[in-house]
């Protein structure tokens, strides 16, 4: 197996100066009562509770004024985890204690932490059940061309089972996240299908590793248009209606603006609800101006946010990641936290 050698200098972020949302939130009893990825995606998949993905809607606009939120899509379907549950995901690979949480700890102790969280975010916010999800870097960028000049390399069909069947342990949702190097993203999409065609598995790709370009990963940030945005989305929504499942989600990471173009492109189906989510870390007062300058002025559907617990205590002063407390001020309310 060829070693990765992906290293923290791919984790580019920017600085802005601005201050936290702090509108208080309701203290409505719970919508849903689902508390696991098996009710999440099995249960009531005839049954659309449209009244209670309204509420939820506003709910997480959490005030807004502006007219951007909550996104006008009107694009509900049975089945659907959003917003109905926040997705609490430990991100990383198997082959390096480097990329994330989910490879750098053992099994047993990634999962009582995972669940620590988990009780975490359900106590910080009893509107919306909160559930786990292993995020699994299936395709990794590299420093180095490989074969065929890509720059990226893909994990083996034994990883991938691994960690559907670590799922399976503590009922968890499944992310495979796509990193295409210089390939793209529709041809390694395919090479996924029969794993994305499982009900609790869905999606992640990354801009920050897409090189239009041609220059290697970690050397500038990459980017993806509107276009493979909406390839992603056709692809999933395939999957969806060819073997009769509830809805995917896609996640698409993003922490400045040209990582996404076009984003008024993105056409949102029923099949797929994605989210966009704040991939950069740091000091508390620059995630969240980067969620405010990225994330919540360019809408699509919902929103994400990233946690990590290395790099965003680097910083003399820091000594302890962002709480559930602390994202929930932001407007919108994220419902897809990502741990690296």
């Amino acid at each position: 197996m060829q070693k990765l050698n992906l290293t923290s200098s791919l984790l580019m972020c920017i600085l802005l100066l601005s201050s936290c949302w702090s509108t208080p939130k309701p203290k409505d009893p719970p919508v849903s009562s689902a508390t696991s990825a098996s009710t999440a995606t099995n249960d009531s998949l005839n049954i659309l509770d449209t009244a209670g993905y309204k509420k939820l809607i506003q709910y997480i606009s959490h005030g807004d004024t502006t007219g951007r939120w909550p996104v006008k899509d009107n694009l509900t379907k049975a089945g659907a985890i959003l917003p109905f549950n926040r997705i609490i995901a430990y991100y990383g690979n198997l082959y390096s204690r480097q990329m994330g949480i989910l490879g750098e700890l053992p099994k047993d102790s990634m999962f009582r932490k995972l669940k620590s969280e988990v009780k975490k975010w359900n106590e910080a916010d009893t509107m919306i059940s909160s559930i786990p999800a292993l995020h699994y870097i299936a395709v990794t960028a590299q420093g180095s061309p490989g074969q065929g000049n890509t720059y990226r390399l893909r994990m083996p069909s034994k990883q991938i089972d691994t960690i559907i069947s670590w799922a399976k342990e503590i009922n968890a949702l499944v992310f495979l996240d796509v990193q295409v190097g210089l390939s793209t993203i529709d041809k390694e999409l395919p090479l996924l299908e029969k794993y994305l065609s499982l009900p609790n598995v869905h999606l992640g790709i990354d801009p920050e590793f897409s090189m239009k370009t041609g220059k290697k990963p970690g050397s500038v940030i990459g980017t993806y248009d509107a276009a493979d945005v909406n390839y992603a989305i056709n692809f999933l929504k395939g999957i969806v209606e060819k073997n009769n499942l509830p809805p995917k989600i896609l996640v698409v990471h993003r922490f400045t603006r040209p990582m996404i173009t076009n984003y008024k492109q993105i056409k949102l189906t029923p099949e797929v609800q994605v989210v966009m989510n704040m991939d950069g870390w740091g000091i508390p007062a620059k995630k969240i101006s980067t969620y405010r300058s990225f994330i919540y002025p360019e809408p699509v559907q919902f929103t994400g946010f990233k946690i990590f617990y290395k790099n965003d205590t680097k910083k003399s002063g820091v000594t302890k990641e962002m709480q559930p407390q602390d994202v929930l001020k932001l407007t919108p309310n994220p419902v897809y936290i990502q741990y690296q």
